[in-house]
């Protein structure tokens, strides 16, 4: 998945789920959605520092309508809440149609400092910043 960010509280990606992760035949499975909406939320506290690293603690999905393997998806992260330590984000995974398929409310805690993940470049990680 490649992210994007508005800046301020909005985290997005476009993603084609490839057919071998697959719940049913030409359906995603639900674990790999709420993967995914894991994955975009935990981006929600790298919007202003990319070194402040948070982990779901809590994920309640809701799982509205299937979604279908190859087929280009829009997956959004709204930053509801963010303190030092805590955070909040609701985060939707949209069909091509722009039919809403899944959403999480997903809760977040700050890495403890000896966590952290220090010393990486953002290469390292697999991040790319486009100036």
């Amino acid at each position: 998945m490649t992210f994007y960010d508005n800046g301020d509280d909005v985290v997005e990606s476009r993603y084609t789920v490839p057919k071998l992760f697959q719940g049913y035949p030409g359906i995603v499975h639900g674990g790999i959605q709420a993967s995914i909406l894991d994955e975009i939320a935990g981006r929600i506290s790298l919007v202003e520092d990319m070194h402040a690293f948070m982990m779901s603690v809590r994920l309640d999905m809701k799982y509205r309508h299937p979604v279908p393997t190859e087929e280009p998806l829009h997956i959004i992260a709204k930053r509801e809440y963010l303190s030092d330590r805590y955070g909040q984000a609701h985060c939707m995974i949209y069909l091509p149609d722009g039919q809403l398929a899944s959403e999480a409310s997903v809760k977040l805690v700050r890495l403890p400092e000896e966590a952290q993940i220090g010393g990486y470049s953002d290469h390292v990680l697999g991040w790319r910043i486009d100036p």
